[in-house]
């Protein structure tokens, strides 16, 4: 669906330098021909670009798997064989991205993008594939799935994988073609006990009656090889880094920007919001080690929008508009912006609600 001016999607991504290979976070624009992306200083964005991506002959890989630690990538590969890597906030969030940049570079054949609405209902394994194959291969060092360290509920799993990077590999790896067939085969592998839920979120679904709802493309749900339980009574390990307010369900998150408490200054985060207990956590995006750089209770904590018209009280810089503040019950200050006033109204009355 397009927007004014042509755009037809616009938000923050985490980006993949050329030269040096560090992450950025960037604004992102798209229309019919072009992705645009713009620098974030003092809160707002450039006037000027600092790039583009052509996407007349660009070809799109998502998943991508290239690197271990960033599951949500999209690959973008131009014409002249340029790379771009690309990094979202949560798997819904990259499809939709990977959706509507798939649907502007084949904007000239609505055959394509007529394909692009169709999902299968149905799936069967092809004749020249076995389980056997398909757990050789999750198993391959080059180009299988590794086993990592993964928290639920505050304990945290040795050597398993979460639902939907199970879902996203079967679909790389061409064992499926769409997450529907690739959730299918998932289910298909633990009812061969080739694979084994673990924690509670996968333990519960294996008790749903149709195959398809028994595994979960989800980035809570964990997963192991049945052999690994075989060598260890237990894969569980427990750790006492903050592990309960770590624990909770998430309930929301996407990229934000924040001021800081010392220097002012704005810098993008991804905001995880979990109840029971109710937390709010913010990550660096820049970094690949999945831990919170910061994050506060919520219980007795006050959240309000701030006034749109004009720099409001607290807030350092020319920095205006879709913004909100949080107080803690120890009475300290979160200043915050969202990309818009939808996504504003939408983070207030989550957080409200676990207040």
């Amino acid at each position: 669906m397009e927007r004014e001016g042509g755009v037809l999607k616009e938000g923050f991504l985490v980006k993949r330098g050329h030269i040096v290979h560090n992450w950025k976070v960037r604004w992102f624009v798209l229309r019919q021909n072009t992705l645009l992306y713009y620098k974030l200083e003092g809160g707002r964005k450039e006037a000027s670009p600092k790039g583009q991506i052509l996407l007349d002959g660009c070809s799109i890989t998502c998943p991508c798997l290239e690197y271990e630690n960033r599951p949500l990538l999209i690959k973008l590969r131009t014409r002249t064989s340029t790379d771009y890597f690309l990094e979202a906030c949560s798997r819904e969030e990259r499809d939709a991205w990977a959706f509507e940049i798939t649907g502007a570079i084949h904007a000239g054949q609505p055959g394509k993008v007529q394909q692009l609405h169709i999902m299968k209902n149905s799936f069967q394994l092809p004749s020249h594939i076995r389980l056997h194959d398909i757990i050789d291969k999750m198993h391959d060092s080059s180009c299988g799935i590794r086993p990592s360290p993964n928290m639920e509920q505050g304990s945290t799993y040795k050597k398993t994988f979460i639902g939907s990077s199970l879902v996203d590999w079967l679909i790389s790896s061409h064992f499926a073609a769409s997450r529907i067939e690739a959730v299918t085969l998932a289910s298909m592998l633990m009812e061969e006990n080739f694979l084994k839920p673990i924690g509670n979120r996968s333990t519960e679904a294996i008790r749903s009656g149709d195959l398809a709802e028994q595994f979960l493309d989800d980035s809570t749900a964990l997963y192991i090889f049945t052999e690994s339980c075989k060598k260890k009574t237990s894969s569980k390990e427990e750790f006492n880094f903050s592990t309960a307010e770590l624990s909770g369900t998430v309930i929301k998150q996407g990229y934000l920007a924040k001021q800081g408490h010392k220097r002012k200054n704005w810098k993008v985060r991804r905001f995880v919001l979990r109840s029971e207990p109710a937390f709010l956590h913010y990550y660096n995006p820049s970094k690949e080690e999945n831990r919170p750089v910061g994050g506060f209770s919520l219980r007795g904590s006050l959240v309000s929008a701030l006034e749109d018209n004009g720099v409001p009280t607290g807030v350092k810089g020319n920095v205006q508009g879709n913004l909100f503040k949080v107080i803690t019950k120890d009475d300290v200050h979160y200043y915050i912006q969202a990309s818009s006033k939808a996504e504003r109204a939408e983070w207030i009355e989550a957080i409200k609600r676990l207040t």
